[in-house]
Formats: structure tokens, sequence, C-alpha cells
């Protein structure tokens, strides 16, 4: 499938909720929390045929958080990149463990470092950091203490 039909289902899909773009040779979609679950099933299904999520990560852009999701179509040979933009306030958005099981480890990963709740997922707990440690340190506020 080509990034410009890609684009265009995705413009149709979305109804012109979230901004679609195109950079390095992939789509970039970017939404909000709202709209995740609806278009993740989309992109799961065999009209998209998102089979497989490579990388699930996060950015602290100090005015928000960006959980940024890494998608690879194997049979349609398409790439897209999804972009979820979340309040520093309230930082949490649904799992989409039920979609891709690989979300289990790289939602455990984002939560234990940016703070971010993915509702829903079935086991969210700290995975690389001490279960006591307090603080985030992947946030850009985060203190590190210089004496250790």
């Amino acid at each position: 499938m080509s990034n410009d039909k890609l684009k265009d289902m995705l413009v149709a899909d979305l109804g012109g909720k979230g901004e679609i773009t195109e950079f390095l040779s992939e789509v970039v979609v970017t939404i909000t929390s709202k709209e995740l679950l609806d278009l993740a099933n989309k992109l799961k299904s065999d009209k998209y045929d998102f089979d497989f999520l490579v990388n699930l990560t996060a950015v602290d852009f100090e005015e928000n958080f960006t959980v940024v999701y890494n998608f690879r179509s194997l049979s349609n040979k398409t790439k897209l990149v999804l972009r979820v933009v979340i309040s520093k306030e309230e930082p949490s958005l649904p799992s989409v463990i039920g979609i891709w099981k690989t979300a289990d480890w790289q939602e455990r990963e984002v939560f234990d470092l940016l703070g971010i709740i993915f509702t829903g997922h079935p086991e969210l707990h700290r995975i690389l950091l001490a279960d006591d440690f307090e603080g985030y340190p992947l946030r850009k506020d985060y203190k590190f203490d210089s004496r250790r």
C-alpha cells in the first residue's frame, strides 16, 4: 500500500480528528487519547492490517507527553507512526494490550520511567526500577541525586 493511499484511508476514517503528515517516508498520525482505541482497532483490522507493534515509547515535551507507537503491516509492507498527545496533569490513556500483545512490556516500561498510566493494563507495575523508587527518571522535571 502506498503512503498516499494510506493517508487517504486515514483521512476518511478519522473524519477530521487528528493530524496526518509524512516524515522520513513514514505516515505520521497525531491524535488525542479519546480516539486511540477506535483507531487502534481499525489499524489492526483487515482494512489496514497493522499486525506488528514494533515499538511503543513516550516523550516528555514539558507542556505535554506524547506516546509514540510504531507499526508495521507485514502483508502490506507499510509503516505507520501514531502519536497520542496527553496532558501532564492526567497522564493516562487506554492500554492497547488487548489489540497487540507486544504492548505488555512496552506500556510497563513507559509507566515505570515516565509515570504514564495505561488504563486497562492487567499488570501495570514497575519492571526496571525498584518498587520503592520515587519518581520517574525520564521526566524533564525529575531531580537526580548527584551524591549517588
